[in-house]
């Protein structure tokens, strides 16, 4: 399999990962939480989006999503060093954005066909897409002292590189990640 086969319509997340650990992301204590049976078992300081309080809501707010998700994909040649796609937009997500009249009747459809059938989501809805757990990218000071005190994404959650790159070790397509506020 390839890192392009990853991101594939045909992947299917919801398998059980061969890795019993989950993830919790806590924008409030800017945190990630790698947890097993309940306990956390290792964790890192986080930045994520820059916009308002509050989970995201569409296209362009750079809220960083709340709920539930899954690992979908991952690009290990991403301009952030690692790239871990989440399946943003979930049902939630979907409801309120129908709710809203922020997506139509047959966007709504797609997106729970999408996530019924263990599928990506469509990613160019209002609702935006491309949300995931990524790292810096090319590290400087500046950059490092940056994320260290500032959320700085356009919604997704980043780690330092190292991060990223120990994380990857707990992960597998299928793991849980729970974001809150």
């Amino acid at each position: 399999m390839t890192p392009a086969d990853l991101y594939a319509d045909g992947v299917d997340f919801q398998v059980t990962p061969d890795r019993p650990y989950y993830l919790e992301i806590d924008k409030s204590e800017r945190l990630l939480r790698v947890k097993f049976a309940g306990n956390t078992y290792k964790q890192y300081h986080i930045a994520y989006g820059r916009g308002e309080a509050g989970g995201k809501q569409l296209l362009g707010d750079r809220r960083t999503p709340e709920g539930i998700y899954r690992i979908a994909g991952f690009n290990p040649r991403s301009q952030f060093h690692f790239f871990i796609r989440l399946n943003y937009p979930n049902v939630k997500d979907a409801f309120a954005g129908l709710h809203n009249k922020i997506i139509s009747e047959s966007e709504f459809s797609q997106i729970i066909d999408s996530l019924k059938f263990g599928k990506l989501p469509p990613q160019n809805t209002a609702l935006g897409g491309a949300i995931g757990i990524h790292g810096i990218g090319l590290e400087t000071a500046d950059k490092l002292k940056i994320h260290s005190g500032l959320n700085w994404t356009k919604g997704c959650v980043a780690l330092t590189n190292d991060e990223i790159s120990s994380l990857r070790r707990y992960i597998a397509i299928g793991t849980e990640v729970v974001i809150k506020e």
